[in-house]
């Protein structure tokens, strides 16, 4: 499989039509930003370097790109003004040098494309001789892409932008998707040539493929089997569509590793999310980024799981129940309305109905512990910082108060919770 020297990533765009007043790119999708997937795909394509062109909220992408995986292959041109995609890689030219060998360039709002799809166009721009290859789609709403002219012998003739299209131009179903492979000594040979003479008065990528053909040039068009993964996220409603096609993609891997998601079209789970074989995810269950499942456990319905939860084997979390940086031990559960917030539970604890940790003081989180066998009575409230010992309990309604201490064993009742004698050296109440 021949792989491409370079691959430039244009996230330069200000987004408007998100309105969102946010740089586009980072807008955040299944976990990550949109940037972040397409890193993924540049990096999936084992290129000596990935080039990312920035310009509105430049610093912004640049600090949240440091944070990705393989951010030290990562180097970054700045575009100022933005003035169409042949100007943004005119100001890579510097970084490019003369012979940058084949280039691949992608776009920061297109999180969709396959690696499989990726690697087709390379190949096909090998084949060329020199040449190009671009990948293209016949979608049902072409929603402002260029369209594709070929020649009788099926390569690119010509790519006429819809703003520039005559109706005859416009009537043809193939698109162009701006991703391509180029030979990078012919890309930079032609990128100083580029004119603005456009609608747009904005310098085309295309144009360097009317260039390549003018020359002589073979430029192949590889059609996307799927055309799904030609979304490019240009609206909350295009961001929408490429959430649901990258959500299914997650919940696909977890499946096919033994996960049982009871019902995929009402289950949300973040990319990056790890979760053990035979572990059941019931609906209506959210499951964010930072989270750990392990085997044979049970989450939902109704359940939202947010950074830092991490669930050991056999554990369960119910129905309307939240946890955020808390850790359940094995066979522990919180099965109906409860918030557990900042806790560390041990093995085989319960935690009841209506339970909540309050874990914030209004300036800062506070942890609970809550160690091997405890049980926690339905409509407790700990007031963090709390410890309950081994096997203590603590009675329905019971208020906890902060700094309280449980020891091992011992049974806490009421409001504020007080440990719970026993009657004349007798069982406790509540084990009668």
């Amino acid at each position: 499989m021949p792989r491409p020297d370079t691959v430039v990533i244009l996230a330069a765009g200000q987004g408007t039509r998100m309105k969102t007043g946010a740089p586009k790119v980072l807008a955040p999708l299944v976990g990550r930003s949109l940037l972040a997937w397409v890193v993924d795909q540049a990096l999936g394509l084992e290129p000596k370097r990935v080039i990312v062109v920035v310009g509105h909220g430049a610093d912004e992408v640049q600090q949240a790109a440091a944070g990705f995986e393989g951010a030290d292959r990562i180097r970054f041109v700045r575009q100022e003004p933005q003035n169409g995609t042949g100007h943004a890689l005119q100001c890579c030219l510097p970084e490019l040098g003369p012979d940058p060998g084949v280039v691949v360039v992608l776009y920061g709002d297109m999180p969709l494309l396959t690696r499989a799809s990726l690697e087709r166009l390379v190949e096909a721009q090998a084949a060329t001789g020199g040449g190009a290859a671009m990948l293209t789609a016949k979608p049902a709403d072409p929603r402002g892409f260029g369209r594709v002219v070929r020649r009788a012998d099926g390569a690119v003739l010509r790519i006429v932008e819809q703003k520039d299209a005559t109706p005859d131009e416009l009537a043809v179903r193939e698109v162009n998707l701006g991703v391509y492979a180029f030979a990078g000594r012919e890309l930079v040979r032609h990128l100083p040539l580029l004119s603005n003479d456009n609608a747009q008065k904005e310098y085309y990528l295309t144009d360097v493929v009317a260039r390549l053909v003018a020359d002589s040039k073979r430029v192949e068009a590889l059609v996307l089997d799927d055309d799904r993964e030609a979304i490019g996220v240009n609206t909350l409603v295009h961001l929408a569509e490429a959430r649901a096609v990258l959500q299914r993609r997650v919940l696909e891997e977890h499946m096919l590793r033994g996960v049982w998601i009871e019902d995929p079209s009402t289950t949300y789970v973040d990319w990056g999310v790890k979760i053990g074989a035979r572990t059941h995810v019931l609906p209506c269950s959210v499951i964010r980024s930072g989270v750990v499942i392990g085997e044979d456990c049970e989450v939902g319905p109704f359940a939202h799981l947010r950074g830092g939860a991490v669930l050991e084997d056999g554990a369960a979390v119910g129905n309307f129940v939240e946890v955020k940086n808390s850790h359940f031990g094995p066979r522990s559960k919180a099965k109906h309305l409860a918030y557990v917030g900042d806790a560390d539970l041990g093995v085989k604890v319960n935690i009841g109905a209506g339970t909540v940790f309050a874990n914030y003081d209004g300036k800062h989180k506070h942890r609970c512990v809550v160690e091997d066998g405890a049980f926690v009575g339905s409509g407790t409230v700990l007031v963090a910082p709390v410890h309950v010992g081994r096997g203590a309990t603590t009675g329905a309604g019971a208020v906890v108060k902060r700094g309280s201490d449980i020891p091992a064993g011992e049974t806490w009742i009421g409001v504020p919770a007080k440990k719970l004698e026993k009657p004349n050296g007798g069982p406790t109440p509540a084990a009668l």
